[in-house]
């Protein structure tokens, strides 16, 4: 991967991180002081009380017996997993939106300008500048061009094979977006799993009369882990469909807009084989 998609990933990583403790940190501050043993059980408190949005949507908690509320750390592990997945595959989406331009496949002026320079017969200049772009069609052309010497079948063939690499190259980078948006549901689905046991063990804690608001940890671990296992899996697979169509055609286009370009050797060829018969 380029350094500057690590870049990327590391300044979303560390925002997240930056946030989380931040939340963590509040979370503590919300928590109630636990009641002395003297004084009487303290009614039940709503487990989202003092709570911000951000904190209930970033951070598990788990509610005591008595009402303490307390970090739920594998819960909230699993939120943050997500959230960084999440973070990588934002970074992979806009490196390969930007990355798979019409610029960097086939650029308009110089598919032009190798088709002019082909056509005036000036061969030597046509591969010079094919060798020195970096675009998909300059290297499928200048693979080509080399060639040359060994026929028009050669030229052909080696064209395909460095079409098909290059383009197998890049959709396997963005075959990471598809592995993302695959996994993270399954992340989710654990962490659902997770949030309702938690859950029953309160039921079981309670001799099967729980308080709501006991319950309310688990089953709100169980939603929040798959709300944000949807989250990372829809921009990711929809990230890839459409990137992957977008270098699915360009990659056609700028092969075969080289085997046009390239399909004036084939009726050199053949005029001057006529020619030598005649």
């Amino acid at each position: 991967m380029p350094k500057r998609f690590w870049w990327m990933v590391m300044t979303a990583l560390l925002l997240a991180l930056g946030a989380a403790g931040a939340n963590l940190v509040q979370a503590q501050n919300d928590a109630p002081d636990q009641a002395p043993a003297q004084s009487p059980a303290p009614t039940a408190q709503p487990a989202a009380e003092g709570d911000s949005l951000a904190a209930a949507f970033f951070i598990s908690r788990r509610v005591g017996p008595a009402g303490e509320r307390s970090v739920e750390v594998v819960g909230s592990m699993i939120i943050w997993f997500l959230l960084t997945l999440s973070a990588v595959s934002i970074g992979l989406i806009g490196m390969m939106a930007m990355t798979n331009q019409r610029k960097s496949i086939a650029p308009p002026g110089v598919v032009e300008e190798i088709r002019k320079l082909l056509t005036g017969g000036k061969y030597r200049e046509a591969i010079e500048l094919a060798k020195e772009e970096p675009s998909f069609f300059s290297r499928v052309m200048h693979g080509a061009l080399l060639e040359a010497n060994h026929g028009f079948s050669a030229v052909i063939r080696s064209l395909e094979q460095i079409s098909d690499e290059l383009t197998t190259r890049r959709l396997r980078q963005i075959e990471y977006l598809n592995i993302i948006g695959q996994v993270s549901p399954m992340i989710g689905l654990f962490g659902t799993v997770y949030g309702m046991i938690l859950a029953f063990q309160a039921i079981v804690a309670a001799g099967g009369d729980p308080d709501p608001v006991q319950l309310a940890g688990g089953i709100s671990t169980a939603l929040t882990t798959t709300f944000w296992g949807l989250v990372v899996a829809i921009p990711a697979l929809a990230g890839y469909a459409i990137i992957r169509n977008k270098v699915d055609e360009l990659t056609t286009e700028a092969t075969l807009n080289a085997e046009e370009i390239l399909n004036q050797f084939r009726a050199r060829t053949a005029q001057a084989g006529s020619a030598r018969k005649e």
